[in-house]
């Protein structure tokens, strides 16, 4: 079971690796297409774009129809909740660093000076406190932090 959604995850990230594919899909969220729909925005051949459909259907996120001499392809969006599902159990990761920094800049924002200009002395340089919020983030993160 774990091996097939590994392939399945597989077959999918590698469907939205490329930005035609992903082009594709969002054309698809509206209503079903023909592969000549689909492939008229980006100058692409047929036999090209059959090819991307192909490898969206692999990934089960396309489903393609014949009616007639029409191949009219429609989105399959199951699978993606499957990937947004994997994505998820990484977010505490970067969850955690987001919020992190956001308690920096809150911190820097009540702490700065905000008269500076007015008392004559010289604005404090962007890059000293850049090197300070830099040096309080690593400390708040420790060995995640991706600047340490």
């Amino acid at each position: 079971m774990i091996e097939y959604q590994a392939r399945s995850l597989d077959r999918i990230f590698q469907a939205l690796a490329d930005p035609t594919r992903r082009a594709m899909l969002a054309d698809l969220r509206h209503r079903e297409r023909s592969v000549g729909e689909l492939a008229s925005p980006h100058r692409i051949s047929l036999a090209a774009a059959s090819k991307h459909i192909k490898t969206l259907e692999r990934a089960g996120l396309v489903k393609r129809t014949v009616r007639g001499r029409m191949h009219l392809c429609a989105l399959e969006a199951a699978p993606l909740a499957d990937a947004d599902g994997w994505l998820r159990e990484y977010a505490q990761f970067w969850n955690k660093r987001l919020d992190a920094l956001e308690a920096l800049l809150v911190a820097a924002d009540t702490a700065a000076p905000t008269s500076d200009h007015l008392s004559g002395q010289p604005p404090r340089p962007f890059w000293r406190t850049h090197t300070r919020l830099e040096a309080e983030y690593v400390q708040r993160l420790g060995a995640n932090s991706p600047l340490s």
